[in-house]
């Protein structure tokens, strides 16, 4: 693990060095500083914690991750990833913006009831839903957690699926499942679906029904109608926490249905007291490739 901190030749331990402007050392299993305040050692403990994170999380050892760390993931300057890390109890980390678009998706959540947050595949938008959700539940701000999505086929035909309802709608939830599993063990997971704190339901099943002291979170929001996101929003009731996720690239419903997430986004947008977050190929975390995916796919359609 020392190895994969320092990097080949200390390539990583160099960059940290030209960061905090102080040497950097490595004596056996340990990494320090020669000297330094007491500012420039918070630093250096976060940035090395930092690392620690991404590398148990998957990330590529590389110095464009640990470049990544020290300019806060972003173009435009470093900002406080630990002022907006999401604390969630029983879990064994701290899950932490990675650029500073990720950050204000955090803060949104903080500070607004209804959020809105649209972004490519792997910019972290439902992964930070979900660990703020299991956040709120765990430290008793909110009773349960409800996790929703439209049953909308990506351009296949699945046909007829046997089973319970849960056993039907299992496939389409399972990134969310996924998300909450990476946060907490999937041992606890389970136990909080058998004892109702997490409900997961397809978004059919939420008309008629009020929301009360829950956080919920709909996801692949793109894939709702426009009378489908109305009648899902009119359901928040007091001490509802809800999130809304999606991709409005990524649309798979039928060419001449309007995506109900891409006209609440317009509709909405001059309410007060609602949080709108737009992440980019900039946010995209899950790896390099998936970064340049998007931004190919982007720029093939500027073109057209």
């Amino acid at each position: 693990m020392v190895t994969q901190v320092c990097g080949t030749n200390d390539s990583h331990l160099k960059l940290i060095e030209e960061h905090l402007g102080v040497p950097v050392f490595t004596r056996g299993n340990e990494i320090s500083l020669d000297n330094g305040d007491d500012h420039i050692r918070r630093q250096f403990r976060f940035i090395i914690d930092r690392i620690l994170d991404e590398i148990a999380d998957g990330g590529e050892s590389s110095p464009d991750l640990v470049a990544s760390i020290l300019n806060g993931g972003c173009d435009d300057g470093p900002f406080d990833a630990a002022a907006h890390a999401i604390a969630v109890p029983g879990a064994s980390r701290k899950i932490y913006p990675k650029t500073r678009q990720q950050a204000r998706l955090v803060q949104a959540f903080r500070s607004h009831d209804l959020v809105f947050a649209a972004g490519p595949a792997g910019s972290g938008k439902t992964f930070l839903a979900v660990a703020e959700a299991m956040r709120l539940v765990l430290s008793h701000a909110v009773r349960s957690v409800v996790l929703t999505r439209p049953v909308v086929e990506a351009g296949e035909n699945l046909g007829f699926l046997p089973g319970s309802l849960q056993e039907k709608i299992s496939p389409y939830l399972r990134p969310l499942y996924d998300a909450m599993e990476a946060v907490l063990p999937r041992d606890a997971v389970r136990a909080l679906g058998e004892h109702g704190v997490i409900e997961v339901a397809p978004l059919a099943y939420m008309r008629g029904r009020t929301l009360r002291d829950c956080a919920v979170i709909l996801d692949e929001a793109q894939n709702t109608t426009v009378e489908q996101m109305r009648m899902f929003l009119t359901r928040m009731g007091d001490g509802a926490k809800v999130f809304v996720t999606g991709d409005v690239t990524q649309v798979d419903l039928p060419k001449k249905k309007m995506s109900g997430l891409v006209h609440a986004l317009r509709v909405l947008r001059p309410v007060d007291d609602i949080g709108f977050v737009t992440l980019t190929e900039a946010d995209v975390v899950r790896s390099a490739l998936v970064r340049k995916i998007v931004q190919a796919y982007e720029h093939e359609q500027d073109e057209y």
